[in-house]
């Protein structure tokens, strides 16, 4: 049992070592704080604690955390909090300890006792902490000793959490001007490819100097006719993207009937991609599902074109079954397949598998947009690859959007 009349004696090294333990092993200042509470009033009476932090945009104090224990209460919404005794520590830097001007033995939430301490490091302020006790007894020397214990250790851990936050900002600021620069390099070759042909052949074709026959200019019109869609299918995707990761494409959701929307593309992919095999083994009868058809044939033809891209001797298998609550889609190829290393990158934007061929061309989105148009749906892709055996995409999509 504790000491009634000076509980502070009570206290042991067991317990500090336990209010120690208890900063250093939790993982913010808010989870060692409401440890604390419990830990310490048996030893350090008071009714209202209540820790007050700096705004660092406006300088503003904020009451961060606050707990009512114990007289105050039942009366929570009546009783003082400390404000304006914090605003003076965190101006001072120093301890402030306030106690009624007179005694108020009929109604104990009328005399407050308030001791505030300034939650600080050598080098900055964080903002104060705030005990308030209704009525008697006063804080003890040996009390405003602990109380500053208390404010040490939760300044340290508040600076603690300050630094990584900082640290923290500055390597999301880091990746961000990375991933900026990384746009602008891509962006900046990948449009500069077609231009250039474009350019080099138009240029070509309007020498006075030069009579071309009918079969080269042809020949040039066809290069510039090839370099125009492909810059356009960049600049779509560029858009695409853009608006897939902002959210700023709205999905036309509607039932579905895959195998319909599936057969349809391989017709239109034959006469486009004559060179392109595709085997299908689809499921009958198969369940619909909510989709945006436009998108999902969209996610389909960039898988199989890429197939055709990177590995261009092989067939393609589309298998398509219908799964608990929803539909699965596996597409595989056996092509070259993706090196492990690069496999978690795949649906990064603009990554491009470095040992593949550099003669084919890709902006390194087709895939990041596949992904974003899938979890658009609620569902998910992913792909297991083998190099030399080939790589195989496996979607799931769900039978209903909630």
């Amino acid at each position: 049992m504790t000491n009634k009349e000076n509980p502070m004696k009570d206290l042991d090294a067991d317990i500090f070592f336990q209010i120690v333990h208890t900063f250093w092993e939790m993982k913010s200042w808010r989870e060692s704080a409401n440890q604390i509470v419990k830990m310490i009033r048996p030893y350090f009476i008071f009714d209202n604690l209540v820790i007050y932090l700096l705004d660092p945009m406006n300088l503003t104090l904020e009451a961060a955390f606050a707990k009512a224990t114990g007289r105050g209460k039942s009366a929570e919404a009546d009783v003082a909090w400390g404000e304006m005794i914090a605003t003076r520590v965190v101006e001072s830097g120093q301890i402030v300890l306030q106690e009624p001007e007179e005694a108020n033995p009929l109604n104990r939430l009328k005399q407050p006792y308030t001791l505030a301490l300034p939650l600080a490091t050598p080098s900055k302020v964080y903002g104060a902490l705030v005990f308030i006790r209704f009525g008697s007894p006063p804080y003890s020397a040996e009390q405003i000793k602990f109380a500053h214990m208390i404010a040490r250790l939760l300044s340290r851990q508040i600076q603690y959490e300050y630094l990584k936050r900082d640290r923290d900002h500055l390597e999301f600021q880091y990746r961000v001007f990375q991933v900026q620069e990384d746009f602008i390099s891509t962006v900046s070759h990948e449009l500069r490819t077609p231009l250039g042909f474009i350019k080099g052949y138009t240029t070509t074709l309007l020498r006075t100097d030069a009579n071309w026959d009918e079969k080269t200019q042809r020949e040039f019109l066809s290069i510039i006719d090839s370099e125009t869609d492909r810059l356009q299918d960049l600049i779509a995707n560029l858009l695409d993207s853009a608006k897939l990761q902002a959210g700023q494409i709205v999905m036309n959701f509607q039932q579905v009937r895959l195998e319909s929307l599936v057969n349809d593309l391989l017709t239109r992919l034959a006469l486009h991609h004559p060179g392109l095999v595709i085997h299908t083994d689809i499921e009958q009868p198969l369940k619909p599902i909510q989709a945006d058809p436009r998108r999902l044939v969209q996610v389909f033809e960039n898988l199989l074109t890429n197939a055709e891209k990177y590995a261009p001797a092989s067939t393609v298998y589309i298998t398509i079954k219908s799964v608990k609550n929803g539909v699965k889609v596996d597409i595989r190829d056996e092509g070259p397949g993706i090196p492990e290393k690069y496999q978690e990158r795949i649906f990064d934007r603009f990554f491009r598998v470095p040992d593949q061929q550099t003669n084919i061309h890709g902006s390194g989105l087709g895939l990041f947009i596949c992904r974003q148009i899938i979890q658009a749906h609620h569902g998910e892709i992913t792909l297991t690859s083998k190099v030399g055996e080939g790589t195989t995409f496996h979607i799931f999509l769900p039978e209903r959007i909630d």
